[in-house]
């Protein structure tokens, strides 16, 4: 009996340590109090946290984080030809992040980084200047200098689609090509990626795909079972399905995320999958300042569930966290992270009435603590 009671005890204790997770933030320094990269210690059993550590960078506005867990790579949003990427070793026991070195993200502003799977190409969008960037890592981690930069062409009918403006770069399943959502020309890119060769990216074939004029493509994500692919678009508030196969997409669906007869500013964000792959949830800034839940369909499509008010000001990044039990979503402009429960059933969202207070937060990422 004393043996099966220490067994159920440190089977308890290895579910409970496989719930702890480090959840990095980025966050905008430049208008606040925020220093740059913060690492918490996040309990997915019951969505307790607490401070660890932090990183110092400008504006590390959005992360990505190798497959093996040992890098981090950041951006540093800023403009006239300052934007860079930076990469950290990463200690996925103690949280700690080390400096490695700094490179020109190809252009202005970058907003977003990606790594492939084998963790030897990294990519940003500069939403800034219209282009996106892609380099190699070399041996000891760090990232070469010769940087490949790609700039796009062309405008769109929005005021603010003036020029391009990629926003985000994505990896498809299976790291054969790499997506390219720009908000500014109503295109989502896709390019062959040569891992071998000094020039990393090729235009695919189709090149792109156009999205509805004034949509604003902002952030992408794949369906874990990789026959699909989902956007969100900033300008019009609106979520559109892809079907994907070979580096190809076609467009299965548009659904709006915007309440009945809706009349004020939109400002669409972020877009996440439920570990499980059964909901989607997608974000919406400015007026409404909102999470919306869908189901998805066995035929990729998605179905309106819910809409929560996330609680604060400018939701421009949420995360699911691994276990699916939380949803946090990071209010830029309220300097604050609010903790969801989500049923797991369901898909819906509950307030646990926490929240980690933190200046500017606006990119969130879990690694499983070892």
């Amino acid at each position: 009996m004393k043996y099966v009671f220490m067994c159920a005890l440190l089977l308890l204790a290895g579910e409970m340590y496989s719930q702890q997770y480090h959840l990095l933030i980025g966050t905008y320094t430049s208008a606040g109090k925020s220093e740059g990269i913060y690492v918490y210690k996040f309990n997915s059993s019951d969505g307790s946290f607490e401070m660890n550590t932090k990183a110092a960078i400008s504006n590390p506005s959005y992360l990505t984080i190798s497959k093996d867990h040992r890098k981090v790579y950041s951006v540093s949003e800023m403009g006239k030809g300052k934007g860079s990427v930076s990469a950290f070793n990463f200690d996925d026991h103690t949280g700690e992040l080390k400096y490695i070195n700094s490179v020109s993200s190809g252009g202005d502003g970058p907003c977003y980084v990606s790594v492939t799977d084998d963790g030897d190409c990294v990519f940003a969008a500069n939403y800034g200047g219209g282009s996106l960037g892609a380099t190699h890592v070399k041996a000891d981690g760090s990232l070469d200098s010769n940087v490949q930069s790609i700039q796009h062409e062309g405008k769109s009918i929005h005021k603010d689609q003036y020029k391009p403006h990629v926003h985000s770069v994505v990896v498809s399943p299976d790291n054969k090509f790499l997506m390219a959502a720009d908000l500014g020309t109503d295109k989502i890119h896709t390019y062959r990626i040569n891992a071998g060769n000094q020039k990393v990216l090729s235009p695919a074939e189709p090149a792109f795909i156009k999205t509805k004029p004034g949509s604003g493509p902002r952030h992408l994500t794949f369906h874990p079972n990789g026959k699909y692919m989902y956007s969100v678009n900033e300008l019009d508030g609106s979520v559109n399905a892809y079907r994907y196969k070979n580096g190809v997409l076609k467009e299965l669906q548009s659904i709006t995320l915007l309440p009945e007869g809706f009349k004020g500013t939109i400002e669409a964000a972020d877009i996440h999958i439920s570990p499980d792959a059964k909901f989607l949830y997608a974000s919406n800034r400015e007026d409404l300042n909102e999470i919306i839940t869908y189901r998805i369909l066995k035929d990729g499509t998605l179905k309106f569930l819910f809409r929560n008010s996330v609680l604060g000001k400018a939701p421009r990044n949420f995360a699911i966290d691994p276990t699916g039990n939380f949803v946090l979503v990071a209010n830029q402009n309220t300097d604050d992270i609010i903790i969801f429960r989500r049923d797991k059933k369901t898909g819906a969202l509950t307030s646990t009435g926490n929240k980690i207070e933190i200046s500017r937060p606006v990119c969130l990422k879990f690694v499983e603590i070892k």
